[in-house]
């Protein structure tokens, strides 16, 4: 009796260990478009969706499907025909209302006027921030931060690195003490001279914030 219960279990490991060989040499057939047989292939085939465009064949993927969607479509179908643009073209994100720009936080607009237009910036821009104590305190800081080694602790020109390069303006001299912050905040941007550009070391509204700041010292 145990013999024959020995027979049996090892008759059963015996087609259990052809089964998984056969797994095994079947998912080793790969080749073109056929990955073989793979666990959970949806969590490393990505599709790459193009933001414009779907995939309107509900075949595309088919080899790779393995979850039985109600309308019967493939693994790569994307299509949503309830999200149509203008043009008629199946998309997948959705359209941009009209005349839309992307603005900060505070609801600003990105900032555009061109580097060479400093006399426009000047007479157009107005400073949005207010002239509060905290703002005051705010810009002093940035200013020590990114204009007093060429500036000076009080604007006069009198830096650090003035020292080694001739030619820093002296924020208190007759040529700058009227100028404008829109003129400070354009300076500030896209540089002037030797200065070079800050703008992309600062967010506008600290940009904003010095040349509050540089208004007060040039009282």
């Amino acid at each position: 009796m145990n013999n024959r219960l020995d027979t049996d279990m090892n008759i059963v490991k015996s087609v259990i260990v052809c089964l998984g060989a056969s797994v095994v040499l079947a998912a080793c057939s790969a080749g073109g478009n056929n990955q073989g047989t793979e666990y959970a292939p949806n969590m490393y085939h990505s599709v790459a969706y193009e933001p414009y465009s779907q995939i309107t064949d509900p075949g595309a993927g088919r080899w790779l499907t393995s979850i039985e969607y109600e309308d019967g479509h493939a693994e790569f179908f994307n299509s949503n025909t309830l999200n149509v643009s203008t043009m008629g073209v199946f998309m997948n994100m959705r359209t941009p209302p009209a005349n839309t720009v992307p603005r900060n936080k505070n609801g600003w607009l990105p900032y555009r006027i061109p580097k060479d237009s400093l006399e426009l910036a000047a007479k157009r821009l107005k400073n949005p921030v207010d002239s509060s104590a905290q703002v005051i305190a705010q810009g002093k800081v940035l200013y020590q931060t990114y204009c007093q080694h060429c500036h000076g602790a009080k604007g006069e020109g009198d830096g650090k690195v003035s020292e080694k390069y001739a030619g820093v303006a002296n924020l208190k001299g007759d040529a700058y003490k009227n100028i404008t912050e829109g003129h400070i905040f354009h300076v500030i941007t896209n540089g002037k001279g030797l200065m070079w550009a800050h703008g992309s070391q600062m967010s506008a509204e600290e940009r904003w914030m010095i040349a509050k700041y540089v208004k007060v010292l040039q009282k």
